[in-house]
């Protein structure tokens, strides 16, 4: 393992984190020893994951997720995304998760071995995405371009994410540890669902940020609590490496995996006496006399210098440009580099083909300088858009079938694989996230309350679409009717994470089957729109009536009725045709 404190970074966009080819022939080498048998399972699987090389619950093939520090990606990396869904991915697509990274799907051991370097090559890291590391460092997709961040946090996110890779501290913590840097209070990286964030602020003329931590969804989902209100930019390397530390440590998580995150860690103690230990913490001999400050990590570069240049002339909108200022309504954000705009692509699902991972790094080179990031929403961001030039930008991207609006709306749905690739899986958490979208696109919803609900579902309770923060919510389950069973969720309303509001959905006690999910979401439209109060919000709404009137709009659909051959479709999960089983595997992202 080389020495991290001896590793050169560079500044070149893309390439936050090195790619040693070494690891990567190493990776080619180890996968076909295992194939030919000269690997223990079990010990593989753990040298499999820190490359970010992940089982799926299909025998024989493989995910291959892709970290993208705080969302950031080049043209030349679209393209090697574009080569690896082509050649290597069976459904010939890349997907976005809610940590801004890319996931390949399906993929045999072997033809990982090889995606591997063609990412590689275009500067990408799959290093530790999966397994009890420090995963993918995520921000705010706008970080550098809004108005009111004290300053950019990109700098430091890029350092904190170069700290931790191959670090011995951090090769086999109690579980996985994830971080995440917003830029302004509105908290778009949504820190507060994170094991550690940092929210930057400026004292005294000093940079630093409040520092949260033990957050997250899943099994006894938590806000993370302030751990301190400024931690100056000189230390925030070395207060994280306290609470690493103290989490490293923690040999009663290792007890049980199921909780073994520091969320339960910080909730058992709380966070006054938690503080307490990272005080204690911070007087050991690893923390004195040493340099905790960033700067030899921090990844800086001036994305203003390289914007587009004004060009003479620019394509504008000729007769009815009713859909182009739809769209900029909808997708188009200013920055605060007067000229410019960021826009939000909406990439339904998270899915993008080959076509599209190509088209948009041709758009990126056309008009952005090159830059763009991945949101936790599942999309992408252009940045440093030319306003004069926006319409172009959306005519390539109608080209692509990229330029629906309402990008963060209604018809924005978030939803994990599901059954579709991972072992954990109860039901097809995408499958019911096409039906829903096609149900509320059909309702040609225009009022702008209702446009502001967030639907998200994860296909088990672990939330890795984030159901717990959601609008409108559901997560993976199964019912029994008679000898047989059916796919059915969880309900979940109430949640929020816009404008740094963070809170957490309530569970309604109802199990809904999962062909009755578009009808619920409907139901609960209706009844918000027919008896909210003047200007009040879904969740207002919500609180104010309880969940009682939710439940009873879809008591009906909740009673699945017998199997028979009319209601055979009730047995049979979205996008499958055959009767629904329960299979769940073990997860390996705790081995």
């Amino acid at each position: 393992m080389p020495d991290v404190e001896t590793i050169v970074y560079t500044n070149e966009p893309g390439k936050v984190l090195p790619v040693l080819e070494r690891e990567l022939e190493d990776f080619k080498t180890e996968a076909a020893r295992f194939i030919n048998g000269e690997w223990d399972e079990a010990q593989f699987i753990g040298f499999r994951l820190k490359q970010g090389v992940y089982g799926q619950r299909q025998p024989n093939v493989q995910m291959i997720r892709v970290k993208l520090p705080f969302g950031g990606v080049t043209p030349e990396q679209m393209e090697a995304f574009a080569e690896v869904a082509e050649k290597y991915a069976p459904l010939r697509k890349g997907h976005i998760t809610t940590r801004q990274n890319i996931q390949f799907h399906h993929i045999p051991l072997l033809k990982a071995a090889e995606a591997l370097f063609v990412l590689g090559r275009a500067g990408l890291s799959t290093r530790e995405a999966c397994g009890n590391t420090v995963r993918n460092v995520t921000g705010d997709p706008w970080a550098g371009i809004q108005e009111g961040e004290p300053f950019d946090p990109t700098p430091y996110a890029g350092a904190f994410a170069r700290r931790w890779l191959r670090n011995p501290l951090t090769q086999l913590l109690p579980r996985k540890f994830k971080v995440a840097f917003t830029a302004t209070d509105a908290d778009t990286a949504i820190t507060g669902i994170h094991d550690l964030g940092f929210i930057p602020r400026i004292r005294d003329g000093v940079k630093g940020f409040t520092m949260v931590v033990g957050g997250g969804l899943s099994t006894m989902p938590r806000k993370a609590p302030v751990l301190y209100d400024f931690v100056s930019v000189d230390d925030y390397l070395k207060v994280s490496e306290a609470v690493l530390r103290i989490f490293n440590r923690a040999d009663e998580l290792r007890k049980n995996r199921a909780k073994a995150r520091i969320k339960f860690l910080v909730d058992r103690v709380g966070i006054d006496e938690f503080r307490r230990m990272v005080e204690e913490e911070l007087k050991g001999d690893w923390a004195q006399g040493r340099d905790f400050r960033p700067d030899p990590l921090l990844f800086i570069h001036d994305e203003e210098a390289n914007a587009p240049a004004r060009r003479p002339h620019y394509q504008q909108p000729n007769g009815d440009h009713r859909e182009f200022t739809a769209f900029v309504a909808a997708n188009v954000r200013a920055q605060k580099q007067q000229g410019f705009s960021a826009v939000e692509v909406k990439v339904t699902r998270g899915d993008l083909r080959p076509e599209q991972f190509r088209g948009l790094a041709a758009i990126m080179r056309d008009y952005t300088g090159g830059y763009a990031r991945t949101t936790v929403g599942q999309n992408i961001v252009l940045r440093w858009v030319r306003d004069e030039s926006l319409y172009e930008v959306f005519l390539r991207l109608k080209e692509l079938g990229l330029a629906d609006i309402g990008a963060q709306t209604i018809t924005d749905v978030v939803s994990c694989p599901g059954t579709d690739s991972c072992k954990l899986g109860i039901t097809s958490s995408m499958g019911l996230n096409q039906a829903i979208q096609e149900r509320v696109e059909a309702l040609n919803i225009t009022d702008p309350l209702t446009r502001k609900i967030h639907i998200k579902m994860s296909g088990c309770p672990n939330s890795c679409g984030q159901h717990h923060i959601a609008t409108i919510g559901f997560h993976g389950a199964a019912m029994k009717v008679g000898d047989h069973q059916l796919p059915a969720y969880h309900v979940f309303l109430g949640g929020n994470y816009d404008n740094g509001e963070l809170r957490l959905a309530q569970q309604l006690k109802v199990r809904l089957p999962a062909k009755r999910g578009p009808d619920a979401v409907e139901r609960f439209i209706r009844l918000y729109e027919s008896n909210r109060q003047p200007g009040e919000t879904f969740n207002a709404f919500f609180d104010r009536v309880g969940p009682a009137p939710f439940e009873e709009a879809i008591a009906d659909l909740c009673i699945p009725g017998e199997f028979s051959d009319d209601n055979r479709g009730m047995f049979i999960d979205w996008n499958r045709l055959e009767l629904y089983r329960l299979q769940r595997g073990e997860g390996e992202c705790a081995v």
